[in-house]
């Protein structure tokens, strides 16, 4: 499906952050596109017609966080506070994230 040996660089996982200046153009960009069945890389498909990389950032957990189960930190706000998008984590998890943060 792809003509390509690489995939052109795209930002991975349930989350980015963007302008909305960026988000119309990808719009207009995903138009001259034919649809891809794996939407991260069409986004990246779409980001290169733009000629716009993707940078990463640390607050990006897709593949979620590395906590001590008995760690006093895991109670702490401030363990949380950096972090913009976590994957893995069960329904109560983040219920408890969210009432501590």
């Amino acid at each position: 499906l792809y003509n390509k040996n690489i995939y052109p660089p795209y930002a991975g996982g349930g989350g980015f952050i963007m302008s909305g200046a960026l988000a119309k153009r990808l719009h207009k960009a995903s138009e001259t596109l034919e649809l891809y069945p794996i939407d991260d890389v069409f986004l990246g498909m779409c980001l290169e017609v733009l000629k716009v990389s993707p940078v990463g950032h640390e607050g990006f957990k897709t593949f979620g966080i590395v906590k001590n189960k008995n760690s006093k930190m895991n109670k702490e706000p401030c363990f949380y506070r950096s972090m913009l998008v976590v994957h893995k984590l069960l329904p109560p998890e983040l219920l408890q994230m969210w009432d501590l943060v």
